[in-house]
């Protein structure tokens, strides 16, 4: 995806920390420079040689880059905040030199600090960002009352899973993911028909707003008890309700969600910076006007079946069922 659109940051993980209080600068860049050689994954980089790709591991040592900016006294400084923050999300990293993660320090007053740290989705996920925060939290925390490093050593690194999940998933194991995928997504619809106002324009573009759902005390109390009564999560509840909508706005009683799936079903990674999610493509039925109870047996039968087969990576599903594609440069998930 980076190659086909050179120069795109559709993938940067952009985070804003605001620190408060005196900073001590010299813990916080050593605490930086722990995370970024505790984990193989931030040190990644991928070069391909005579066409060929493969991932090369930055040394321990090469620290974790850091821009740093004083904008004390400054009459415009909360214009010049919103510009560096723009700058920083849109300024795309190099894959084949990396560092694939970067930090920007911003001084508002002494004891007032932005911290910018942005990372390529290749290395890292949304799992992942918690995964950083707590160990730099722990780091700066030790590192500024003057005591040692207080995590504990990880079992293995991200090569590590990535050597394991190739010879794990070959074979019968293979097959038989590869198939239900291949059954469950066979004669899939190829696009939703909602009834927008325009055209869909022939060039993917990520350019689009957010629309706040708030779900309050009431109805978080009436979906888990829905949920309760016919054998749902509450996930699974919501994703029944999801398909009811767009059913509805569509007119199309077969549809497919895309549904983000963490994949992290082995505790040797829980602790582990990496990109491990992967998208489960859930096709849900909807025909013969079904019950509210039946939709959600139906739901709650196809969620299970998607995850038992989670371990296919989205990419080789897409290449399994060849889809229908609108055009080379539309991409199907992130």
């Amino acid at each position: 995806m980076a190659q086909l659109d050179e120069g795109s940051t559709n993938y940067h993980i952009p985070l804003a920390l605001r620190l408060t209080g005196r900073l001590d600068q010299a813990a916080w860049q050593r605490s930086l420079d722990r995370v970024f050689a505790r984990h193989e994954a931030l040190r990644s980089v991928f070069v391909a040689p005579q066409g060929q790709p493969r991932v090369e591991v930055l040394p321990a040592d090469a620290g974790l880059p850091v821009t740093e900016h004083d904008l004390q006294g400054l009459p415009d400084a909360d214009a010049v905040l919103a510009d560096l923050c723009h700058d920083e999300a849109r300024t795309p990293f190099d894959l084949a030199r990396g560092p694939l993660i970067r930090g920007r320090l911003i001084r508002l007053a002494d004891d007032d600090h932005v911290f910018l740290l942005t990372q390529h989705h290749i290395v890292s996920d949304g799992w992942s960002m918690g995964v950083l925060v707590r160990e730099l939290s722990s780091l700066y925390r030790a590192f500024a009352a003057g005591r040692a490093d207080p995590l504990p050593p990880l079992a293995i690194q991200y090569p590590d899973y990535a050597a394991w999940q190739r010879q794990w998933l070959s074979g019968e194991r293979l097959q038989a993911q590869a198939q239900y995928w291949r059954d469950s997504l066979s004669g899939a619809p190829a696009r939703l028909t909602l009834p927008t106002d325009r055209p869909r324009p022939e060039r993917q573009s990520f350019a689009g707003a957010s629309v706040p759902v708030v779900i309050d005390q009431d109805l978080t109390r009436g979906l888990k008890r829905l949920s309760r009564q016919h054998g749902t999560t509450v996930f699974m509840t919501v994703l029944a309700a999801w398909a009811a909508v767009l059913s509805r706005l569509s007119g199309q009683d077969d549809l497919v969600i895309g549904v983000p799936s963490a994949n992290r079903g082995w505790r040797e990674v829980e602790e582990l910076i990496g990109f491990f999610v992967n998208t489960l493509a859930l096709r849900l039925d909807l025909s013969g006007a079904p019950s509210v109870a039946e939709l959600l047996a139906r739901t709650r039968r196809t969620a299970l079946a998607a995850q038992e087969h989670q371990d296919l990576p989205f990419e080789q599903v897409v290449e399994i069922v060849k889809p229908p594609r609108a055009s080379i440069t539309r991409r199907c998930s992130r």
